[in-house]
């Protein structure tokens, strides 16, 4: 009988350590996302441009809170168009072109995140009026300069392709579409599918975090957005790292000069082989403008260049390190480019081509040989389908070469004369940055004597 009471007793007290065991490993935890995090998030689906519309995106990156991992990329935010603003630049470009939609800029306002498990969370995010696909540079494979005729003919190899991939890839219906609107002289407005908009969190946000995996092995298991590990040597030595961060301020080639400084915000941890963080979420990386040249007149476009001198983690230890930029979201209407070494600039445009062609097609309406409606309709370039519809019915060949000629001289113009496109970063901008670090610790007093503080 003492026996039986004695293995009784035992089998519940193992019964009860498993049962903590059980809780203990399943146990949740909140975790605090601060105020001021940016979310970056891309709308799924075309949608009406209009006050009111619900708008359904995704988030880009994953958002860490305490080094660790608390809100996916991919988990679903909803909100709203709360207002709409004139495109004033837009207005102008299309009415030279015959357009007379009143185009406008949404103002958008997202207030709920449903995590991948349908957990709901309500968000209070800044308003956001930068929606615009996106275009993610990357230094060029090749760094070799070509000459100004090769930029030419490589910019039309590009559009050729591109006039291909019109044709080809999914979605050329819709394509179809939105072409044959842009000859219209007014045509509805829609807010494209992949826009992409950065808010940043008005009020701090408390999401339930479980705790039964291990983050840090999380990270090294892999993943797209799984924060980063240290790139390795051949011989196992550590050699850079990869850094995401948001700038914290904007830096624009039109306002910006060498020796200007400017502070980025680490986004995901980077752990070290043994998994413990070498670099931990919310550290700060200080950056140096090497190079700024605003944009100048007959087309000039505008150079940035900058890289990252001093790390400073949590507890004001500061570190010397050597960090390049190697990434960066941008507007993809900008058409900008990275160098290998870092530097933004746009891209080249077809200066010479697209004026030429123009001017060409417009003395095709001369043509006293060929018929007068064809020659009327091929030469009336450059004021959408109004100028054809008015080079055709006026019976004039004059008429027909005049209007050709005008969209020939604006295309001159906007390639040559006007002012060139700077190179601008807004705040919260993400970026990536290979550094190497010295293991140099700075003192708070040596930084800043040999470093300036930030703008």
């Amino acid at each position: 009988m003492r026996l039986d009471v004695l293995v009784l007793r035992r089998l519940a007290a193992l019964l009860t350590a498993m049962a903590a065991a059980s809780s203990a490993v399943g146990e949740s935890k909140s975790v605090q996302v601060p105020a001021g995090t940016p979310f970056v998030v891309k709308l799924t689906h075309h949608v009406p441009m209009k006050i009111g519309q619900p708008l359904e995106c995704k988030l880009v990156y994953p958002v860490y809170a305490e080094n660790e991992l608390v809100i996916p990329a991919g988990s679903v935010v909803r909100g709203s168009v709360i207002a709409l603003n004139s495109d004033r630049s837009r207005r102008i470009h299309a009415l030279l072109r015959g357009d007379f939609t009143p185009f406008h800029i949404p103002v958008v306002r997202f207030g709920q995140l449903v995590l991948p498990d349908g957990t709901t969370e309500q968000i209070a995010g800044s308003d956001a009026t930068n929606g615009a696909p996106v275009l993610q540079l990357s230094p060029p494979a090749s760094g070799k300069r070509k000459s100004f005729l090769a930029q030419q003919i490589g910019q039309i190899k590009e559009s050729g392709k591109a006039m291909a991939a019109e044709v080809t890839a999914p979605g050329r219906t819709d394509r179809l579409v939105q072409f044959i609107y842009g000859q219209l002289p007014y045509h509805p407005e829609r807010v494209e599918a992949a826009t992409t908009w950065t808010i940043a969190l008005a009020q701090p946000l408390a999401v339930m975090k479980d705790d039964k995996v291990n983050p840090a092995l999380q990270a090294q298991a892999g993943g797209a957005h799984s924060g980063s590990a240290p790139v390795q040597t051949a011989s196992g030595e550590q050699a850079a790292w990869h850094i995401r961060a948001y700038l914290q301020q904007t830096i624009s080639s039109a306002t910006e000069k060498p020796g200007n400084t400017f502070e980025a915000v680490i986004a995901e941890p980077i752990f070290n082989p043994d998994h413990t963080v070498a670099v931990p979420e919310g550290s700060v990386l200080v950056g140096t403008v090497t190079r700024a040249k605003a944009a100048r007149s007959f087309g000039r476009a505008g150079t940035l260049r900058f890289d990252f001198r001093m790390l400073r983690l949590p507890g004001a230890v500061q570190e010397r390190v050597a960090g390049t930029l190697t990434g960066a979201d941008a507007d993809k209407s900008q058409k900008l480019e990275m160098d290998q070494e870092g530097g933004v600039a746009p891209k080249p445009q077809n200066r010479v081509i697209v004026p030429l062609v123009l001017s060409l097609l417009a003395s095709r309406a001369l043509d006293e040989d060929s018929s007068q409606a064809g020659s009327a309709a091929i030469g009336s370039n450059g004021f959408g389908l109004v100028g054809r519809v008015i080079g055709i019915a006026g019976g004039s060949r004059g008429l027909a070469a005049g209007i050709g000629f005008y969209g020939a001289g604006v295309a001159f113009s906007e390639r040559w004369l006007v002012r060139g496109q700077n190179v601008a970063f807004v705040k919260n901008t993400r970026i990536e940055v290979t550094t190497v670090p010295s293991r140099e610790s700075l003192s708070p007093a040596g930084a800043e004597a040999g470093h300036p503080g930030t703008q």
